[in-house]
């Protein structure tokens, strides 16, 4: 079962991990100062912020389970509950019966203009403060590089 793995050196290894490891700390780390300071989610921020990348503030569900990378139930299970909560409203597609739109309210706008602020206070106090800029630079390069790579594979 195991002949032919190309298994990860001891660096390899060391350098995942570590990744690994960063990733869930500085993600929860976020979500848990998100949550507390502005009673938003990190799914709900993320949702908010892909519905303020657009000027009209709406999106296709399939759209944005895409860009998030969630399956379609688990899309419209939180749109679901961001409709309960007044940050989104849903809107059926005037093109195809089949489609729907997820569209920002003003509430949500008002949620993720106070979230927004303490977000990046926190990404720089936690993240971006203990880089140099060079480190910065070869980060962006290696997280572009990598994410194209998955798109290729994906398309």
């Amino acid at each position: 079962m195991t002949d032919g793995v190309n298994w990860l050196t001891a660096e390899e290894q060391h350098a995942w991990r570590s990744f690994v490891r960063l990733h869930e700390r500085l993600i929860g780390r976020l979500a848990h100062l998100l949550q507390t300071e502005s009673r938003l989610s990190a799914t709900d921020y993320a949702v908010l912020v892909n519905l303020t990348d657009v000027p009209d503030g709406r999106r296709q569900y399939q759209d944005l389970a895409r860009a998030l990378e969630w399956e379609k139930s688990r899309m419209s299970h939180h749109i679901t509950r961001m409709i309960g909560r007044g940050l989104v409203t849903r809107e059926e597609s005037p093109q195809d019966g089949r489609a729907a739109y997820a569209v920002i309210t003003e509430a949500g706008r008002e949620a993720i203009a106070a979230a927004a602020p303490l977000h990046v206070q926190a990404v720089r106090s936690l993240f971006l403060d203990h880089l140099t800029p060079a480190e910065l630079r070869t980060l962006a390069e290696i997280s572009v590089r990598v994410v194209e790579k998955l798109d290729e594979n994906d398309a």
